[in-house]
């Protein structure tokens, strides 16, 4: 997402005889060496037009309210950067007996063990459910203040993992935001919303892709009568692309799914945009090999040139953490996201990296085999 400067808002106080000159030292003199400077100023601006506008209460409480709540969350989860995250969605209405509800705790367990966290709207059913496997440890709770009785379950109420909004998109946001991965258990029209808006977000390319991953009881049908209806009325109509599909895995057990997200980073790293080229970073550098062959199988994943493959550290706004990772850049069109989730399934196996990191990385998994 590419910062975009607006200089209208400037020129708007200028046209209108308000001297803000002293914004900028002001914002120099709370964030110096900041290189956000350009976005905080924007900001107030932003707010200062609000204000100069002076239209409506409603407005400005909803921005108050909304400014307040990403500030907190923000905040809160500044503490857990870093560490993997998971979202959880399923029914609030699994009774503690219902056979998903052991998966979905058996799930919870599974992602600890990986030290990953288990996010979750933290009320009953299956949330609760996927929490009570993670322990308090590997939990965070994003709750919604309702206008009736809302409790959050026993394993985040009370503690410093429970995050509670008042707005449901707020909350939204940080569900997709915070998820290195998603795991959708079987569920009501909540349940569906989610997966249907996390499908359009990554679909769209609004939110990074990550593995979405449907887990249901080996027996089960919910996710399979989904999938089903998806591939007839969607996909044979041309609502949605073929590879669209692939977006997402129906696993029937908490293992496989732990699987399937280990397996997705077990070299892709992460992504961005830089300008009009598409980055991915790299653990390990792929071998030349299995460049000739990406040039190939994914050439139509290019708008134009080459899959250029780089260690080059020198790029703006680049985290210090990324800058040992290794780089491959493309023009991509943004469109096939499912194209896309095959070339990072394809870059994700062992035998496509450069040889001395593929077999150093083999060995270590037979260890941990070994000790399993």
């Amino acid at each position: 997402m590419p910062y975009q400067p607006n200089d209208h808002l400037l020129s708007h106080f200028r046209d209108n005889g308000i001297d803000l000159s002293s914004l900028d030292l002001q914002l120099q003199q709370v964030a110096p060496d900041s290189p956000n400077l350009p976005l905080y100023r924007d900001m107030m601006l932003t707010i200062l037009r609000m204000a100069h506008d002076d239209r409506d209460r409603w407005n400005a409480k909803i921005t108050l309210q909304t400014l307040r709540e990403l500030d907190h969350a923000f905040r809160t989860l500044q503490r857990y950067k870093g560490r993997r995250k998971v979202t959880v969605f399923g029914s609030a209405r699994t009774p503690l007996e219902h056979p998903l509800y052991g998966l979905a705790r058996e799930l919870g367990a599974e992602l600890a063990r990986s030290e990953m966290m288990v996010i979750t709207g933290a009320g009953g059913g299956i949330m609760a459910a996927a929490h009570e496997g993670a322990g308090s440890e590997h939990a965070l709770g994003f709750n919604i203040a309702l206008p009736f009785e809302q409790h959050a379950n026993a394993t985040v109420d009370g503690t410093d993992k429970l995050l509670p909004f008042h707005f449901f998109f707020i909350r939204k946001l940080f569900f997709v935001k915070e998820a290195d991965a998603l795991v959708l258990c079987p569920g009501g029209f909540g349940t569906l919303d989610e997966a249907l808006e996390v499908l359009t977000l990554i679909q769209t390319g609004k939110s990074p892709l990550v593995p979405v991953v449907l887990l249901d009881s080996p027996d089960g049908t919910f996710w399979k009568d989904c999938l089903t209806f998806l591939q007839r009325q969607l996909q044979e109509n041309r609502y949605i692309l073929p590879d669209d599909l692939k977006l997402m895995r129906l696993v029937s057990s908490a293992e496989e799914a732990v699987e399937e997200i280990e397996q997705f980073y077990s070299n892709y790293h992460s992504s961005r945009w830089l300008q009009h080229e598409f980055m991915i970073r790299l653990r390990r550098p792929l071998s030349d090999s299995a460049l000739r062959e990406l040039e190939q199988r994914f050439a139509d994943l290019r708008l134009s040139g080459s899959f250029s493959q780089s260690a080059d550290s020198r790029i703006a706004n680049e985290p210090e953490e990324y800058l040992e990772l290794t780089r491959l850049t493309f023009a991509f069109g943004g469109r096939n996201q499912g194209r896309l989730r095959a070339l990072i399934d394809f870059v994700n196996t062992a035998e496509n990296w450069e040889q001395s990191t593929a077999s150093v990385l083999q060995g270590d998994v037979q260890e941990v085999l070994k000790t399993r």
